[in-house]
């Protein structure tokens, strides 16, 4: 079993200090037929403490990597991980194994824990007695350059 060596993950914290504001309309858009547009409003959103329910258990890592293609993780992409979220089966977990971290799904089997890619090019690793394995946190969302 060896994770790619090219697969690195970056980690950041949120900064919950910072002062920046993004403008946000918070009555969303219509992804059906359009709608009127007279009751726009603006107001200030601060996506540090939308996306993260537990401040001190949230972390940022950026994506290297393309092993999560078919669940919408890819190079470059954002995961916001929840440290404090307790790991269970088909959560997306960022899983610290051997010594090197990645990012997988987790998949519980009768005497057995795999960590599945999403791309059909990986193999699921599965964790042995011999492994040394922690689930260092869930992936909440994730953001992505369009």
């Amino acid at each position: 079993m060896s994770i790619k060596k090219n697969q690195k993950l970056s980690f950041y914290k949120p900064d919950y200090e910072s002062e920046l504001r993004i403008p946000f309309i918070p009555d969303g858009v219509s992804a059906g037929f359009p709608s009127p547009a007279a009751d726009f409003t603006e107001n200030n959103i601060d996506l540090n403490k939308e996306l993260s329910e537990n401040p001190l258990a949230t972390f940022y890592i950026k994506v290297k990597g393309n092993s999560m293609i078919d669940a919408g993780i890819e190079d470059k992409d954002v995961l916001i991980v929840d440290r404090s979220i307790e790991p269970q089966d088909n959560k997306i977990a960022i899983c610290f194994i051997d010594g090197e971290f990645t990012v997988k799904r987790i998949k519980l089997e009768k005497d057995c824990l795999y960590l599945m890619p999403e791309n059909s090019n990986y193999t699921p690793i599965k964790v042995t007695e011999e492994n040394e394995l922690i689930i260092w946190g869930i992936v909440t969302y994730v953001i992505k350059k369009m």
